[in-house]
């Protein structure tokens, strides 16, 4: 679970969510074609698309001078699974903490 904390941390901005949808297509895209519609700069962008590189859900390829990225489905995988074990803790906590109120 502590290995998910980079995902969560990258996936609670609205910038990295948006570069994250446009990814999500599955071709790769240069922080040109990212920067598109935006009205950060490239910098900016640059900077967003690292903290997700970091987290492990893009993947930056060289391609010439160019850069490109690539979203990696496995690691909000991950996220989703570590979400689903939390959910359970804390249906199993509610479910003790009815039982004991009722009984």
């Amino acid at each position: 679970m502590r290995g998910s904390t980079p995902i969560f941390a990258a996936l609670g901005d609205e910038t990295r969510l948006m570069l994250l949808a446009k990814l999500s297509g599955g071709t790769r895209l240069s922080i040109a074609h990212l920067t598109k519609g935006s009205r950060l700069s490239r910098q900016a962008i640059t900077k967003h698309l690292r903290v997700l590189e970091e987290a492990g859900l893009v993947r930056g390829v060289r391609s010439g001078r160019e850069s490109l990225f690539e979203f990696n489905p496995a690691r909000l995988e991950e996220a989703r699974q570590t979400l689903e074990v939390l959910a359970r803790q804390w249906e199993d906590a509610l479910h003790r903490l009815k039982t004991y109120l009722e009984g």
